[in-house]
């Protein structure tokens, strides 16, 4: 396996053009805030868990390497070979010579960045692909590679990256006979179970079972963000978190309520037939460090996992909020994007605790809705292909801000905010949030849902470039669009999916007028971080 990387790199490398394009990389850089992660609180952390802390965030250093790997290949050659500073920072946020805005080449030499990313030979067609018999290459765990004869073969992850998993498996060992907390052990040495054997099911179950920690891991091949050729493989990222204990116990009474958002769904009750696990729960917490795919690009506000729909229907899922992330996305993002581009009647109502609860219930909104379809097509994300995760996010946006509004207006969140206020914090925030392009599932979830609401009238974009909001469109459009995801999910309509991500899929000329009156503003699209 080293050998296919290996050559894959240095042929890559072999057609970087010795001179670049005049492209202005300081601001491609400043397009990215600097955010400086400072050293955590670790009042009540005990000698053993501060232990534990370094041998996360080592771990997490080998994940990184994972996924250079599975971006673009050799990481300090490719580095080296740029020519100044500024392009090698770009190249370092983007993990790779391709801006994961608009997934173009700022490297001479180097088209588009592949569909397939680096999970397939770039030599591979769709029909070899589809007849190839191999029960395994379906798996979010394989990847495709020739063998000596030029054939097809898989080969798992953890046979392909071996050196790093090796490492990841020492530090978390390590990390198990350090901690005190039972359930961390526990977690940790089915984690390194998972990694050796690629199926995750086990340590899955106990993440979710890992409550009474201040601290979490979350580790390894997670979400299929960059297989845009056939939504599977999935990429390796890692989260060191610090949780919020006072925040944390405040969203707990949510998770208990899950069912009973689960009902409050709009459309056809059919379509949303899927019982949450009664063990969810939900975690503020702060990231103290990230890698991977998780710290490539623009960076995520909160999560929700794991995906195994068998582990969601058993226990549930974890929603975690990112404190830090949140607050430092809306002060140097979001707020200044309404001020920009909002009607000055609305902007008020971009409100940063809207914009907290917003993040929460769009987290919340994941573990909702349908997991396996309703007419025998198998999992969503098996029915629904490559087009699955970004049909999943926009649906999130979409739902969590159609129960956030709800729970506002019946006074059941103790923040000081009104529906106004959480419909104009969406729409300033999927405004903003279009300029991440189109290159992956969130940058189409963004497209889509801001496509939506310009066709419906739910926005309006004037001629003074900026923007205007009916408060009942826009709730109207969230219920239409939410009852539409429910069912294209349920039915594993593929048909409905491909059309409705060909029609709103793709950004359009106010989207780049937008774009041209923020790089004015000096309003950086997202941030990164430094420790």
């Amino acid at each position: 396996m080293k050998n296919h990387i290996t050559v894959w790199s240095l042929l890559a490398l072999a057609v970087v053009s010795c001179t670049q394009d005049k492209v202005d990389f300081d601001s491609l850089v400043d397009n990215y805030a600097v955010v400086t992660i400072p050293a955590p609180d670790l009042t009540g952390i005990t000698d053993n868990g501060k232990e534990v802390l370094k041998l996360y965030r080592m771990a997490a250093d080998e994940v990184d390497k994972i996924y250079w790997q599975q971006n673009y290949g050799e990481k300090d050659a490719f580095l080296d070979s740029l020519e100044s500073p500024s392009q090698r920072l770009y190249a370092e946020i983007n993990y790779g010579p391709w801006d994961r805005i608009d997934g173009k080449s700022f490297v001479n030499g180097y088209g588009d960045k592949p569909a397939g990313a680096r999970f397939y030979p770039s030599d591979m067609t769709a029909e070899e692909f589809d007849s190839w018999d191999d029960s395994a290459k379906n798996s979010p765990y394989t990847l495709a590679r020739r063998a000596p004869d030029g054939s097809l073969e898989t080969v798992w992850y953890h046979d392909a990256y071996a050196g790093s998993i090796s490492k990841i498996e020492e530090y978390l060992q390590r990390a198990a006979d350090v901690t005190i907390k039972e359930s961390v052990r526990n977690y940790l040495l089915k984690k390194i179970e998972g990694l050796k054997t690629d199926d995750y099911y086990e340590s899955d179950k106990a993440w979710l079972e890992m409550n009474d920690s201040k601290m979490d891991l979350v580790i390894g091949p997670i979400e299929p963000v960059d297989d845009a050729l056939y939504g599977t493989k999935a990429s390796y990222g890692a989260y060191v978190l610090l949780k919020n204990l006072h925040r944390t116990e405040e969203l707990s009474a949510l998770a208990a309520r899950m069912p009973e958002l689960q009902e409050m769904l709009p459309g056809d009750p059919a379509n949303r037939q899927f019982v949450p696990g009664a063990e969810s729960d939900i975690f503020s917490c702060n990231v103290l460090y990230c890698s991977g795919y998780t710290n490539a690009g623009f960076k995520v506000i909160g999560i929700n996992f794991p995906y195994d729909a068998r582990v969601q229907e058993e226990l549930g899922t974890r929603s975690i909020i990112f404190d830090n992330i949140i607050r430092e996305k809306f002060n140097r993002t979001v707020y200044p994007v309404g001020q920009s581009l909002l009607e000055e009647s609305y902007q008020p109502h971009v409100d940063a605790s809207a914009f907290y609860w917003l993040i929460v219930f769009r987290e919340i909104a994941k573990g909702l809705g349908v997991k396996e379809t309703v007419n025998g097509r198998g999992t969503v994300a098996e029915a629904l292909g490559n087009e699955a995760l970004a049909i999943e996010k926009a649906k999130s946006n979409v739902l969590g801000t159609w129960l956030c509004a709800q729970e506002a207006e019946a006074y059941h969140i103790s923040a000081l905010f009104q529906k106004e206020d959480v419909l104009t914090t969406f729409v300033t925030n999927t405004i903003r949030s279009v300029r991440f392009g189109a290159a992956d599932p969130t940058g189409i979830a963004n497209i889509i849902v801001y496509n939506y609401l310009l066709e419906t009238k739910a926005i309006t974009w004037n001629a003074t470039g900026r923007y205007s909001i009916d408060f009942d469109k826009t709730w109207q459009a969230l219920e239409d669009l939410g009852a539409e995801i429910l069912r294209i999910q349920a039915h594993g309509d593929i048909d409905a999916a491909n059309s409705y991500i060909a029609r709103y899929g793709v950004a359009g000329l106010e989207s780049l007028s937008d774009k041209r009156v923020l790089e004015r503003a000096g309003v950086p699209v997202d941030i990164r971080f430094t420790y």
